[in-house]
């Protein structure tokens, strides 16, 4: 029974608040390691963790997926998707990440209408209208001389709502510890594939520090960066673990507005390691966005049609 809300609230306030510290340690290394060596990792770590947790608790440990080609898609958009958001932090504060991957309730319900057949009423259709004006104002686009890359957030969040919906489909067979390990071993083999084509820094000749981060040697640093890395997994471990405890023990409809703390966490984790203070603009952008969310959620709880509450966002 899904009753325990206010511990699964407590749960997913812990969990964003991890996230939160997993964002800034991103931000700590992204000069002294290359993306896909701390995708390598950070993945490592959490597998070895999530694996031992298996074993530990007398699990078993299913790979076979019921929805092979399904399941390939979903790795990919998700690991691209972050690879997305990961890119993101090395020139965007925190808190401007965070609020813009908020986009993807948003996209969820789109591709929920379109693949699903779900149906969407005049309301929800203006949260998210009022949703994409949120981004824009926290994008403030200079359309002269507009940076592509400060698209990269919203691309995460469009590429995890196709994960998400993909996952509403295959959730029916495939439990989420497959779906998670199934992940996590998409996540290492594509990272060794950039390895092996990229990673003694060949096509690094850029001086951009976010091309740099994505095509630099990997080993650069290695006593610096690898213990950080090996700590993100750590944290990703464990904030995934709230994240999907909560989800267990309380009602999705119940918890899952709780997930924006993680821009207020971020805006307190920017502010006390990076001095990072949002605009004014920032903050009506970021208003738009969250109350855009929470009205999805509203009224996907009056219609009794969970479509972006069902999974955590993050």
């Amino acid at each position: 029974m899904k009753n325990n809300n206010p511990k699964g609230i407590l749960y997913i306030l812990i969990g964003m608040a991890i996230f939160s510290i997993q964002d800034a340690l991103i931000k700590f290394v992204y000069k002294d390691s290359s993306l896909y060596e701390l995708y390598f990792g950070r993945t490592v770590t959490a597998s070895i963790l999530l694996i031992s947790y298996l074993i530990l608790s007398k699990q078993k440990i299913i790979l076979k997926s019921h929805y092979p080609y399904l399941a390939i898609l979903r790795v990919s958009c998700f690991f691209f998707g972050f690879s997305f958001f990961y890119l993101s932090l090395t020139f965007m504060s925190l808190a401007m990440a965070n609020a813009l991957f908020f986009s993807s309730p948003f996209f969820i319900s789109i591709l929920a209408m379109i693949f699903l057949k779900e149906k969407i009423g005049i309301r929800r259709w203006g949260a998210i209208f009022v949703g994409f004006i949120g981004v824009y104002i926290v994008l403030n686009p200079d359309f002269n001389n507009f940076n592509v890359m400060s698209l990269a957030p919203v691309a995460c969040a469009l590429c995890y709502a196709i994960s998400m919906t993909i996952t509403k489909i295959t959730s029916d067979k495939d439990n989420v510890y497959t779906q998670m390990l199934h992940l996590y071993i998409g996540a290492i083999s594509i990272s060794i594939l950039f390895f092996i084509f990229t990673g003694k820094g060949q096509f690094n000749n850029f001086t951009d520090p976010t091309f740099q981060f994505l095509l630099r040697e990997w080993g650069t640093n290695p006593t610096y960066a690898w213990p950080i890395i090996i700590i993100m997994g750590v944290v990703a471990t464990f904030s995934f673990y709230f994240v999907f405890s909560a989800y267990s023990i309380a009602s999705p409809s119940a918890i899952s507005l709780f997930e924006y703390s993680l821009i207020i966490w971020s805006i307190i984790t920017g502010y006390l390691l990076f001095n990072d203070i949002p605009s004014i603009r920032t903050f009506v952008g970021v208003l738009l966005i969250i109350l855009a969310g929470i009205y999805i959620y509203i009224r996907e709880k009056v219609k009794d049609q969970y479509i972006a509450t069902e999974n955590p966002i993050r």
